[in-house]
């Protein structure tokens, strides 16, 4: 694990350092020499300047997931869309702007796919003078999930973009950095949390892995989930937990077995034909005290690998405290609704590229049958130079897709589709209401889609095509959880609400790698309301160069 950092001014350095794992000494990307990084300590709506020093080989930038950044996406840091990446030998001075925000959320690099290695966890405590809505846990620990490649992460990249092929899988999947057990030369270096019996400890559990949602059980324990995405839920126990790539769970552990050893597993949820890391982590709980260690360690049990009931009914557990201290404000008069359907698709390749998929064709991935085009500058800037027009470079992405079809069961719709810059475009205090619709067009399979510069309501989810006559009725408009990343199970829908009140230009795509790359995002402009306060600041002077 990575350093923990305590202040208001902070230093990463970001640079290249050899690490073994797997019986294989790989080069990778790090900051500060550590996998994950260094944990960030800070309090409810502090702010802190966090200088991003580069001397790595390429570009990169930093993103602060899950921060909403008021008024100040110039800090928000996916390449290209607030910023251009800090180039070798640079540096870029971000000002993380903690507002409602309380519990876990983390950061990564939002360049490439820098962000295997390029992460670490970002811990946000009640501000002073206030506390937990539960008692105050014994211990702290975050507990980061992530991919591991042999490979270099960029060859990995660069090979999936020259045939127009699916990526290649990890080699592993880590617990805190560490492979565990089941893999090659992984046994000595296991993660291992010391607890002590009758104790209770907090888990901030952040899931960093790049293309594969997850399973994770603790043997002979249950979990009590009490927040998610930097935001506490009514407690709920469990022996099991569903997270996707880009969201946070904290959960209380309480020691209440015979002192011992007990496996903590890591094990992928994927109900599709597309290729995916089929192993699976373990690290250790073990007791303090003076015993004998077992010899045989005992292991959960927890859902089967395709157990989509058992991933969605997690999901639904999920429900925000809604209470005096912690308030909710469901959007009820929707002025923007947005149908939009989420898929994996087809482009032709030319005659003289060496696409391998069928019919000299590449993989792609589309929202509303739109595949992403990212701008070849910062858009944000762009934006901000032209008086907040972008009609020169932009188009609309439609508010539903441009042909309707049966979405979970059609058999012959086509799966090519088309590309383009295309964005929303939101006036300031708009209720919007987006319904994420999952296809059955090319690989099918859930889709974690995440949305920089809010947090947002999940008000429903379910299965098959959405019903916009009768699914709004079992929305859950009194208490549904307040998160940033959030599952579009496979062949089935999940709606969303917020309010659109931080002006900027916000990313939004699926949190696995492979689909961004592949062009499964929109950019969210919301323009400036009619004072200050409502509009965004000013750049700083200091922003990386494009040229």
């Amino acid at each position: 694990m990575g350093l923990i950092i305590f202040g208001q001014i902070i230093y990463l350095q970001v640079k290249e350092t050899n690490f073994t794992k797997l019986c294989t000494t790989s080069t990778v990307l790090t900051v500060n020499d550590s996998i994950p990084g260094p944990e960030i300590h800070a309090h409810k709506g502090d702010t802190i300047f966090v200088t991003i020093k580069n001397e790595g080989p390429y570009g990169i930038t930093i993103h602060w997931h899950g921060v909403r950044m008021p008024r100040n996406p110039w800090s928000d840091g996916p390449e290209y869309i607030t910023q251009c990446p800090i180039k070798p030998g640079g540096n870029f001075t971000q000002e993380i702007n903690l507002s409602t925000e309380e519990g876990t959320l983390w950061w990564h690099a939002h360049s490439d796919w820098s962000r295997t290695t390029v992460h670490g966890v970002i811990k946000v405590f009640p501000a002073n003078g206030t506390s937990y809505p539960y008692d105050e846990p014994d211990g702290d620990q975050a507990i980061v999930f992530a991919s591991w490649y042999k490979s270099n992460v960029m060859d990995v990249l660069d090979e999936s973009l020259a045939t127009g092929d699916d990526p290649n899988v990890s080699d592993a999947y880590t617990i805190n950095g560490e492979p565990g057990d089941l893999y090659d030369c992984s046994n000595e270096t296991m993660y291992s949390l010391l607890v002590e019996k009758g104790k209770t400890y907090l888990l901030r559990i952040v899931n960093s892995i790049m293309n594969e949602e997850m399973f994770f059980a603790i043997a002979n324990h249950n979990m009590t989930v009490v927040g998610a995405d930097g935001a506490y839920v009514k407690p709920f126990s469990t022996d099991y937990m569903f997270i996707t790539p880009g969201q946070t769970m904290d959960v209380l552990l309480t020691a209440n077995q015979e002192a011992s050893y007990y496996y903590m597993v890591l094990t992928p949820f994927l109900d599709t034909e597309s290729s995916y890391d089929n192993t699976t982590s373990r690290a250790l709980i073990k007791y303090s005290g003076n015993y004998t260690a077992p010899t045989s360690i005992p292991t959960p049990t927890f859902p089967n690998i395709s157990d989509s009931i058992s991933a969605q009914l997690f999901v639904v557990q999920l429900k925000s405290l809604a209470d005096a201290a912690h308030p909710i404000s469901v959007p009820k008069n929707i002025t923007r609704y947005i149908f939009m359907t989420v898929s994996v698709n087809l482009f032709l390749c030319p005659n003289s590229t060496n696409c391998t998929v069928e019919d000299n064709s590449k993989l792609a991935a589309s929202l509303n049958n739109n595949s992403f085009v990212m701008p070849s500058t910062a858009l944000l800037q762009t934006y901000y130079d032209s008086n907040f027009n972008l009609n020169s470079i932009v188009d609309e992405l439609p508010n539903k897709p441009p042909t309707p079809f049966n979405y979970t069961t059609v058999a012959n719709m086509s799966a090519y589709t088309n590309e383009g810059t295309q964005v929303i475009t939101l006036d300031y205090g708009e209720e919007v209401e987006i319904v994420f619709q999952g296809t059955n067009i090319g690989s099918t399979q859930n889709h974690p889609m995440h949305l920089h510069g809010y947090s947002f309501y999940l008000v429903g989810t379910g299965q098959w095509d959405f019903d916009n006559g009768t699914d709004p009725s079992r929305y859950n408009l009194v208490d549904p959880p307040e998160v940033n990343t959030v599952a579009v199970p496979r062949r089935g829908w999940t709606a969303i609400r917020f309010k659109a009140d931080n002006p900027g230009v916000w990313f939004m795509h699926c949190h696995f790698e492979r689909h961004t790359t592949w062009g499964m995002s929109t950019t969210v402009i919301v323009k400036n309301g009619s004072t200050n306060e409502t509009s965004m600041r000013p750049p700083p002077s200091y922003m990386p160069s494009c040229s």
